[in-house]
């Protein structure tokens, strides 16, 4: 993928590195941004993330003319963690521990980052970061799946796209259960994993218990607000 030049003027170039200072700021920003994004969305501003980073508003709007730029520098980041986490998985001498590790080291990653779904997404430019993500990722989740089924543990049914869309489902549950269980998750992924694993009585239990049933209506109704959310966060971009 072709990077904006004004993406790599804010990360600086080999030719040009940042000096210490500057690229301790650019840390600074960068990192202000993703807690901000985590906590409110996308919505917040330069001023915002200068204020949160501690740093004047000129010095952001140096390093990112832009909220698009910055976005970019974070989905960067996220990309090279997730492409870094499915090697590392595909690289384990045990490819079920692999698989499990990499599935949930991404689950606890969406649950720390609140935004992260929105920051692949966010821009005219989203598109293009959910193919990139497909395109280059895809290949190391078919070798991941090629090596759990030929260890014996992965039914030979399972296709890699079903890792793509367990991620889907489980950001469901942390959006609609985050403030009943914020660990529920965990139980939805192994839950997933005896679907996908041919030999799923070696598992063990079940991690954590189900949610309560007065609980039930709560996480409903957090799942109907999101799917809103969402909605009319697509809707707005499209404007």
């Amino acid at each position: 993928m072709t990077v904006d030049s004004s993406v790599e003027d804010a990360r600086g170039s080999d030719a040009r590195p940042l000096r210490k200072d500057a690229e301790r700021n650019r840390r600074r920003i960068l990192d202000a941004a993703r807690d901000l994004f985590a906590q409110r969305g996308l919505g917040v501003t330069l001023n915002d993330i200068a204020h949160h980073a501690g740093v004047g508003v000129g010095t952001v709007y140096r390093r990112f003319p832009d909220k698009t730029v910055l976005i970019e520098s974070l989905f960067e980041e996220s990309f090279h963690e997730i492409a870094d986490r499915m090697r590392a998985a595909v690289a384990d001498p045990d490819p079920w521990h692999g698989l499990v590790t990499f599935l949930s080291g991404q689950c606890e990653t969406q649950a720390r980052d609140q935004g992260l779904r929105e920051l692949i997404t966010a821009t005219p430019d989203g598109v293009a970061r959910v193919s990139r993500l497909r395109d280059e990722l895809l290949p190391l989740g078919d070798q991941l799946v090629r090596r759990a089924k030929a260890s014996g543990m992965m039914r030979d049914d399972i296709d890699s796209t079903d890792l793509a869309i367990v991620q889907i489902m489980i950001g469901s549950v942390l959006d609609a259960a985050r403030d009943v269980d914020p660990e529920a998750w965990r139980r939805y992924l192994a839950i997933f994993l005896r679907g996908i694993c041919a030999r799923p009585e070696e598992l063990g239990p079940l991690a954590g218990g189900p949610i309560a049933a007065d609980q039930i209506p709560r996480v409903m109704t957090n799942h109907k607000l999101a799917v809103r959310g969402h909605s009319g966060a697509s809707a707005s971009r499209r404007g």
